[in-house]
């Protein structure tokens, strides 16, 4: 699944899991190379990271870093939470011949909105820093990835609405592999 910050990936996260299907967040590896260098968990440290990994290893760093998660799963569906560019998606299609990406998108305002309120601590709380941080995953590739993906899910409806159109979409995908 791809999306920008808060568009919305978290809670296809959660109707995943509450369906029984494994989430692999790609994230939480870049939060476990922060905590294993002792630095906490902010947006500069873990941009810092990712930008790190994918200058040392390639922009399909990350996803390399994934395919195992995903295989330890031996699901037939596993959602790929947090995935930020074409590179990334390039090897998923490549490695999983089912794979299917899922793009969330949201206006910026609403995001803001959303980030102002979750309380994580890689959070930005001002636009400028949530620009700053559009442009750190454009540049990763994200806005080709979304261009890539097969399934839209515009989440700026009620959150029950969405949540519904998750499922929906989810379960579609859980029946055809």
């Amino acid at each position: 699944m791809v999306g920008l910050p808060a568009s919305g990936k978290g809670e296809c996260s959660a109707v995943a899991e509450e369906l029984g299907i494994p989430v692999i967040v790609m994230g939480d590896l870049i939060r476990r190379y922060a905590e294993e260098a002792g630095l906490p968990a902010t947006d500069q440290h873990l941009g810092t990271i990712a930008r790190r990994l994918r200058e040392e290893r390639g922009m399909a760093a990350l996803a390399e870093l994934t395919v195992p998660a995903v295989r330890e799963q031996k699901a037939p569906v596993v959602l790929i939470d947090g995935i930020r560019g074409d590179a990334e998606v390039e090897l998923f299609r490549k490695t999983f011949s089912d794979f299917t990406l899922i793009a969330i998108d949201c206006p910026f305002q609403i995001r803001l909105a959303r980030l102002r309120s979750r309380g994580r601590s890689d959070d930005m709380v001002n636009e400028d820093d949530l620009l700053s941080r559009d442009e750190r995953e454009c540049g990763f590739g994200l806005v080709h990835a979304m261009d890539g993906a097969d399934i839209w899910i515009d989440n700026t409806a009620s959150l029950e609405e969405c949540r519904a159109g998750i499922e929906k979409i989810l379960k579609t995908i859980g029946s055809s592999v």
